[in-house]
């Protein structure tokens, strides 16, 4: 349909006017990838495992550590778009990203970013004890390192990201001095290790014959080989957490049941249904499978109650 809008009335409306700030904002806070804040929860996993979640300073104290870690990864996630730009763009999805589509411009990109890179660790250092900015300042640093180099190292690129999942569960016990099992730490490395590799193997089926043009390093490896380290790491994960919840088993506790050892079975099945998509090569981002397979999530409210249960009870 024609617009009949008087030209002159269409030139003075401010509601035709689109505004380029509120776009700007909008696409950085996409590239922030809000959806992926929920890897930063990883930061009360120590906490609750060592029952100290439920005070007012613990509660406090883990907010402002997960802030931080958000805006630390807002701060790489915005570096990092704006060098992969050029390559987002041959990907069939991550061409649809803010930078590589031209809604956030590189350079727009890279200050934001930076900006992040500096405040974060720097309000660590006066709000948070020093251990936290240390952490951060290391979590910074390696997955910078990454964007400029260390994505197109072999086994490092795996190592990087892996790493990032785990200083997110080291830095929560640090924030309130609790010390750390571990195979407690063993268990979220080899977890993370477990849905990394799951994502380049499924990237790497999907992509396979024109892998160098979205992510040059998937052509380095195999296909078999992303398959032996995802199953690799899934059976270590599977063994620590044995270990783990059988660690102090001979204390004494006032639940009915061995809620912590039952958890076991939890976890299991939660591997075992996540390997279902790792199989397939539809293993992407682990919060998109996670929150969109039903199954997986009952399975995790099951074993979040029963570790709930073995916590209160001990």
């Amino acid at each position: 349909m024609t617009d009949t809008t008087p030209l002159k009335e269409r030139a003075s409306s401010p509601q035709r006017v689109p505004s380029r700030q509120g776009g700007l904002l909008v696409g950085l806070l996409r590239v922030a990838r809000p959806k992926q804040w929920m890897k930063n929860v990883l930061v009360i996993a120590a906490p609750s495992a060592a029952g100290q979640l439920l005070s007012v300073h613990a509660l406090t104290r883990l907010a402002l550590v997960f802030v931080l870690f958000t805006a630390s990864s807002a701060a790489v996630y915005l570096i990092n778009d704006a060098r992969d730009a050029e390559a987002d763009r041959a990907h069939p999805t991550k061409r649809h990203r803010p930078v590589a589509a031209g809604q956030v411009p590189v350079a727009v990109a890279y200050a934001v970013g930076g900006g992040l890179a500096v405040l974060a660790p720097v309000a660590a250092a006066v709000l948070a004890p020093p251990l936290v900015a240390a952490v951060l300042a290391v979590y910074l640093g390696m997955q910078l390192a990454y964007c400029v180099s260390l994505k197109h190292v072999l086994i490092f690129d795996l190592v990087v990201v892996t790493t990032g999942f785990l200083l997110r569960a080291v830095i929560g016990g640090l924030a309130l001095d609790i010390p750390l099992s571990r195979w407690f730490l063993i268990t979220t490395g080899f977890g993370a290790l477990f849905m990394v590799s799951a994502k380049r193997y499924s990237e790497a089926v999907q992509m396979e014959g024109k892998a160098g043009a979205t992510r040059a390093l998937l052509t380095e490896y195999t296909i078999d080989y992303l398959r032996f380290v995802w199953q690799m790491a899934a059976g270590v994960a599977v063994l620590a957490y044995c270990l783990w919840t059988l660690e102090g088993s001979n204390l004494p506790h006032t639940g009915v049941l061995p809620w912590r050892q039952l958890s076991m079975v939890a976890f299991v099945l939660a591997i075992l249904r996540y390997a279902v998509f790792a199989d397939r090569g539809t293993a992407g981002e682990p919060e998109d499978v996670v929150l969109r397979d039903r199954v997986l999530a009952v399975i995790g409210v099951v074993w979040l109650t029963m570790y709930g249960l073995a916590v209160a009870n001990r």
